[in-house]
């Protein structure tokens, strides 16, 4: 199973393409099943009933509930990364490349709940996919954000000691709890916005050089 998760699935003649509209109706249905009722308690056939498709027919399209899963976060983690790619683009400085992909993660966190809830929520239930699988998509994430921070290290802007590898998931575990708890805080939610412009200014503080004391010259 270990090996099925991390090797790259190959299509054969008789598997349906993953963007055939059934499919997409699948994986669309899937999303509302896992933020609805959650990943543990949703079924292959609740899915089903919601995409208007026998429950056979999710086994000609994925392996099983576990599989839908991946595929999922597979397409959301695209979707974000290509966002924040995008966002960055016209960011002049590190600074504000790193501010815009704070805010750009928020504003589809807003826009797309239901994605989100998947991603912050049902994925730790799938003990499969927390153990298996090798998360490509997250890795490119991190690197994104890691180059970013590098970028900063080389231009002055950040203190270039820290490691930016670690930073990137610093910065992931703050951003990932933020929308953790506005997805969880149904009935008082808080502006999310506000709030990830305010953890962005206090990660970029501690991200500033270091002011270190002038060294008088030996003799003085």
């Amino acid at each position: 199973m270990a090996d099925s998760l991390r090797k790259p699935r190959s299509r054969s003649a008789s598997t349906p393409a993953r963007d055939t509209d059934k499919g997409r109706r699948i994986l669309d249905a899937a999303i509302s099943v896992f933020a609805e009722k959650g990943f543990f308690n949703a079924t292959v056939s609740e899915v089903a009933r919601r995409a208007g498709v026998a429950d056979g027919t999710i086994y000609l399209y994925f392996k099983g509930k576990d599989d839908l899963l991946i595929r999922l976060f597979e397409e959301i983690m695209a979707r974000i990364n290509e966002r924040l790619r995008a966002a960055i683009a016209s960011a002049p400085t590190a600074p504000e490349k790193l501010k815009a992909i704070v805010r750009a993660q928020a504003e589809l966190v807003e826009a797309e709940p239901a994605f989100a809830e998947v991603i912050c929520v049902e994925l730790r239930q799938s003990s499969k996919f927390m153990k298996e699988y090798e998360n490509p998509g997250f890795k490119a994430y991190l690197k994104l954000i890691a180059e970013v921070i590098e970028e900063g290290q080389h231009s002055g802007a950040f203190e270039p000691g820290c490691d930016p590898h670690l930073l990137a998931r610093a910065l992931f575990g703050a951003l990932d709890e933020l929308h953790l708890s506005w997805l969880l805080s149904r009935s008082r939610r808080f502006d999310l916005h506000d709030a990830a412009a305010q953890l962005a200014d206090v990660f970029l503080r501690g991200l500033m050089p270091v002011a270190r004391p002038r060294r008088e010259p030996a003799g003085g």
